[in-house]
């Protein structure tokens, strides 16, 4: 079974995660940067989009 989530939604709640913990590390920066991309959905996110469907999917690769 496939389940399917919005970038938004994950990004949003790892985001409120993130700053209710105060952490403040450069992971941290990366993901509020990629859920504001997300959100406001910029000329810029053609490239961001492919980098992150890349990463998805050879994290599922490594899980096979």
């Amino acid at each position: 079974m496939t389940v399917i989530f919005s970038a938004v939604l994950l990004f949003g709640i790892a985001s409120i995660v993130v700053v209710k913990t105060r952490s403040a590390g450069f992971g941290a920066a990366v993901l509020l940067f990629l859920f504001g991309f997300f959100a406001a959905g910029t000329g810029a996110s053609e490239p961001i989009r492919d980098l992150v469907a890349s990463f998805a999917h050879f994290a599922a690769d490594l899980a096979n």
